[in-house]
């Protein structure tokens, strides 16, 4: 604004300084032309603002560095003044009231989310608890319980066997996966019923648990299964992770999954899952007389249950490479229940998409139908990211607009697109298998998939 402007501006306002829209666009004009102090002694003397104006007079304040003058201005509960509030609390040092207001403000409207005004009103209230280590003043939070040792003698080099920590992850039921029926009633009928029903069981001389190997692409709810099987048979579930068993030490990896499957032992009901199960259980011709050969050795022997007693110990396995699992793991008695967990369906894509959407800003009208009849052959996890995808479109639309922009079929469209489907590879490599090396007919449930849905 130009000074002859600003020169008329003055002359009106000092002729009706009752005028609260005059004053106000003066002080705007003042603060635009590097004079903030004089804008701001012309706002606190308005009366009668409304609320846009309110919020015009708080950013003169704090373009001024008057923190407490526009904190005056900021009495609305409205995202923006919420927001403005914020940062005027940052400046006085109020840093609990105005990370409450910066959380408010939000969570009326994502779009202002700001990680560093976030961050600086936060460096002052994060308190330590017990159980957390603090380096210097920064609070680091352990994402994973730590594992505990082991009773017993020390491996090599004091080298302890350790537990794996149970999963405390909220349990999961199969509500939660999408679709996969027919798996899910084979599940329920070979696993969980056994498990819900032991008195049952005891009269005909059988006992829960055992081993069961789910194989499939990857992406395609394995795992989910897993922790779904575990939570419908209110088991306690171990994740255990290749590193969890394996050790550089000889002999240590043998003790170290002794020590696991006591832990399941103990505190049965439990669930024990090896995902990436090739990893430990390789085929041996592979291996020699190496540690790893020793290790697979002891993984049989353990589920075996020789010496000991498995009974409510289920052992699951996943693996997107089931050839290269050692044959020894499929005998009766270890992973004698194998199931196919199939890429899925068009029922079971809708029901992904449904899942992933909810509890997300979207319209009112999205075609999911369509979305599954597009996204022939994509697993779960391809689905997850679309979603994903459609997601962070929305957000740089809503960061454009200034406001909370739903997830619409444009986005996830575009998300569609984007996206391959990552299954092909992996049926390409099974086809083969299940065609020439289908011994004793271990690939079926493949060749019956492959037949349905084309090859």
């Amino acid at each position: 604004m130009d000074k002859t402007t600003l020169d008329s501006l003055r002359l009106a306002y000092s002729q009706s300084p009752e005028n609260a829209t005059l004053g106000l666009l003066l002080a705007k004009g003042l603060a635009d032309s590097g004079a903030p102090k004089e804008a701001v002694e012309i706002v606190v003397k308005l009366r009668g603002l409304g609320d846009a104006d309110k919020l015009a007079a708080a950013r003169i304040a704090l373009v001024a560095n008057e923190p407490k003058q526009a904190l005056a201005f900021l009495d609305a509960e409205t995202a923006d003044a919420l927001f403005l509030k914020a940062k005027a609390c940052l400046l006085t040092l109020d840093h609990l009231t105005g990370l409450t207001a910066y959380k408010k403000a939000v969570a009326l409207n994502p779009a202002l989310e700001d990680q560093q005004l976030m961050q600086s009103l936060s460096s002052s209230v994060t308190e330590a608890k017990g159980g957390d280590n603090v380096v210097g003043f920064k609070v680091i939070k352990n994402e994973r319980p730590p594992a505990v040792t082991a009773d017993g003698d020390d491996g090599e080099f004091g080298q302890k066997p350790a537990v794996i920590a149970e999963d405390n992850s909220p349990p999961i039921t199969f509500a939660e996966v999408g679709s996969l029926d027919e798996v899910k009633k084979i599940i329920t009928r070979k696993i969980i019923l056994p498990f819900q029903k032991p008195e049952l069981l005891a009269k005909y001389k059988r006992s829960a648990g055992g081993g069961v190997l789910m194989y499939g692409p990857p992406g395609c709810g394995k795992t989910l299964m897993a922790r779904a099987t575990a939570g419908e048979c209110k088991a306690k579930f171990y994740n255990v992770a290749i590193s969890d068993v394996l050790d550089m030490w000889l002999g240590n990896s043998e003790k170290r999954l002794h020590a696991l499957f006591e832990q399941a032992r103990r505190t049965a009901p439990s669930v024990l899952f090896f995902d990436e199960l090739e990893g430990l259980a390789g085929k041996r011709q592979y291996e020699g007389a190496s540690a790893g050969s020793r290790a697979i050795s002891q993984f049989l022997t353990e589920m075996d249950g020789f010496s000991k007693n498995n009974a409510g110990v289920l052992i699951i396995g996943a693996t997107n490479v089931p050839w290269a699992v050692d044959a020894a793991f499929r005998r009766p008695g270890r992973f004698d229940r194998v199931q196919f967990i199939p890429p899925p369906d068009l029922d079971a894509r809708r029901a992904i998409f449904e899942i992933h959407l909810a509890k997300r800003p979207i319209e009112d009208k999205l075609d999911l139908n369509l979305l599954a009849k597009s996204t022939s052959g994509f697993s779960g996890a391809d689905i997850e990211h679309v979603v994903d995808t459609a997601c962070d479109l929305a957000i740089e639309d809503a960061l454009d607009a200034g406001k909370e922009i739903p997830v619409s079929m444009k986005h996830l469209s575009a998300a569609v697109r984007e996206q391959k489907p990552t299954t092909a590879e992996w049926l390409a490599t099974v086809r083969n298998y299940a065609r020439y090396s289908n011994e004793g007919g271990q690939y079926d449930e493949v060749l019956e998939f492959l037949n349905r849905h084309g090859k």
